[in-house]
């Protein structure tokens, strides 16, 4: 009989990369494969396009930081997905549950623990967000990308694996990238990515900048669901709402990202040697992950910052100017730090395998 696993994870983009990563290979492997996640989300979106891949929507609250009057109902949607989870848990009894968190996760992490069943979380982020550290209590190991998160762990419980980067990123190909855009490659290209959650003032700044920087560079926005703005139609300039696989394609042909600082992105940014500008959400619109994961990538020499608060379009201009200038060192500090890390897919791969029954 197959081994059974179900994934979990949600909210934005980033909460179900790195799912998008694994299912590939526990699916050669034979295994059943099974997605919980909100009936609505993003996580449905991308997840339900795989071949053999069974999603399960359940209800979920949001785990706000903040006063607002759903947060007396939400508990009741948290509690009832927990029992959704629960119930599909107990009938269909998968060996292994993983987690890459959001507040999805968190019932479906809780059903697991009332059915008894071996949980692996995965956190991306320099400290544990919110739904990770409510499931840390039934977790039986987590994953972490920095070294220095397992000082907000339990002892014993954390396993340094490093960055994990889907292997279709670095298929891509500079000349499909280009015809995609219909640009000519007469100019660097800028990659704008402002994630599902972030990219509203990014886009403002982006749009007032924007002929200034089609003096130098051809661009590519991604710009975030909803928020293209059709009336901007310029040669070299391009916008997607969202991009799957035509990503591999268009950072094949980047020369300069500017970017969130989303743990999971810019170590693809890294991983493929894409100097950076990266702009974190503030502590006002975040929990100040971000702001933790840009000080790392700067203190390392991987990218520039520049803080939301300091952010406008001389701020911005400046920056990029001093990130093209940097471009050369970036790239050989990213290049030798590429070469000392070790293969985390695989060691993600060995402790799923190793925890499920």
């Amino acid at each position: 009989m197959s081994k059974r696993i179900v994934f979990t994870g949600g909210g934005s983009a980033g909460h179900v990369t790195l799912n998008l990563a694994l299912i590939p290979h526990f699916l050669q492997r034979g295994w059943e494969v099974a997605y919980i996640g909100s009936t609505d989300g993003i996580e449905r979106e991308l997840i339900e396009k795989l071949d053999g891949v069974r999603y399960i929507g359940i209800a979920t609250g949001k785990l706000r930081r903040y006063f607002a009057w759903k947060n007396f109902t939400d508990p009741l949607r948290v509690g009832k997905g927990a029992w959704q989870a629960y119930r599909f848990l107990a009938d269909w009894k998968p060996n292994v549950i993983f987690s890459k968190g959001g507040f999805v996760s968190v019932p479906v992490v809780f059903g697991a623990w009332l059915n008894r069943l071996p949980v692996v979380l995965h956190e991306s982020d320099l400290t544990p967000g919110l739904a990770n550290r409510l499931s840390l209590p039934f977790a039986d190991k987590v994953c972490v990308t920095f070294p220095d998160t397992l000082k907000h762990l339990p002892a014993g419980k954390g396993t340094h694996v490093g960055a994990i980067v889907r292997d279709e990123l670095k298929k891509g190909r500079k000349e499909r990238g280009l015809a995609l855009c219909d640009f000519s490659g007469g100019k660097p290209v800028l990659l704008v990515m402002g994630g599902s959650l972030g990219a509203k003032r990014l886009n403002e700044v982006i749009r007032g900048t924007l002929d200034e920087l089609l003096k130098q560079y051809s661009i590519v926005h991604i710009c975030g669901k909803n928020q293209r703005d059709e009336s901007l139609q310029r040669n070299g300039y391009k916008q997607f709402e969202y991009v799957q696989e035509e990503l591999p394609d268009l950072l094949a042909m980047t020369d300069l990202v500017v970017s969130r600082a989303g743990s999971n992105a810019i170590y693809e940014f890294l991983e493929l040697q894409k100097p950076m500008l990266l702009v974190p959400l503030s502590l006002a619109a975040s929990r100040g992950d971000q702001l933790l994961n840009a000080r790392s990538f700067e203190q390392q020499g991987f990218c520039a910052v520049l803080q939301e608060e300091k952010l406008n379009e001389a701020s911005f201009l400046q920056a990029l100017k001093s990130l093209a200038e940097k471009r050369s060192a970036i790239a050989e500090k990213q290049r030798a730090a590429i070469g000392k890390q070790k293969d985390a897919l695989a060691h993600v791969i060995a402790i799923i395998e190793e925890a499920a029954h």
